[in-house]
């Protein structure tokens, strides 16, 4: 089970994210409490192991502008979180060249499952036309913001369908996560990962290391 830990403010929690086995550890460079600066992430990822991803959350910008900030802070992924585009995507990808991976993020909204199941579906099957080339990633939709970190998660039970549809692509689930309920996520939806920002967290942009460690423990024990 690959396991992101999402949204890190400081190197001390990205380096113990590493430490406890993370596979990646992701920055938010979108518009967001736990909002980062190239600069700041730069500082971060020198000195982290070379092993683990170093992903950055963008949900708007152009292509050069997006390529300009991953490469400036020392990143090796990007999430675009604005919606699937995948002429966008794939511009971004050639611009950055094959060191660095992409992944597309879908959203789920919370109260929307009809609307949802049916717009996941079509953008999944889309990406699975060439399911090598992005990983997809979907997080709970609240309201009108496609942002995450809201704690809110989407029904797992009404989604397992869509989210098992193309088992070619590699889908990490995302929304609402915490130590106490990814087990549950990971049985229902059978995700190839998991990412979490807001449930490991004791405040906005600070990790709690102890939930950290039992989120990491139990989406590795789940499969």
């Amino acid at each position: 089970m690959w396991v992101k830990i999402c949204a890190n403010t400081s190197v001390e929690d990205a380096l113990k994210a590493c430490e406890l086995g993370a596979d990646a550890v992701g920055f938010v460079f979108a518009p967001s409490k736990r909002q980062v600066t190239p600069a700041q992430v730069a500082s971060i990822t020198r000195d982290l192991p070379r092993h683990v991803e170093r992903m950055g959350v963008f949900a708007a910008g152009s292509v050069e502008e997006i390529a300009s900030a991953a490469e400036e802070a020392g990143l090796n992924a990007v999430q675009m979180h604005g919606g699937v585009d995948l002429d966008f995507a794939d511009r971004l990808a050639r611009r950055l060249g094959p060191q660095f991976s992409i992944i597309e993020t879908m959203h789920w909204s919370v109260d929307q499952d009809h609307v949802s199941s049916a717009q996941v579906f079509t953008q999944m099957a889309a990406v699975a036309a060439n399911p090598a080339k992005y990983r997809v990633l979907v997080d709970a939709k609240v309201g009108s913001s496609p942002s995450g970190g809201t704690g809110k998660s989407f029904n797992w039970v009404k989604a397992r369908s869509v989210l098992t549809s193309q088992p070619e692509l590699r889908v990490i689930v995302a929304g609402g996560l915490d130590p106490d309920n990814v087990g549950d996520a990971i049985r229902t939806l059978e995700p190839w990962g998991v990412d979490v920002a807001s449930g490991v967290e004791c405040e906005p942009g600070r990790k709690d290391f102890d939930k950290l460690k039992r989120f990491i423990e139990n989406a590795r024990g789940a499969v």
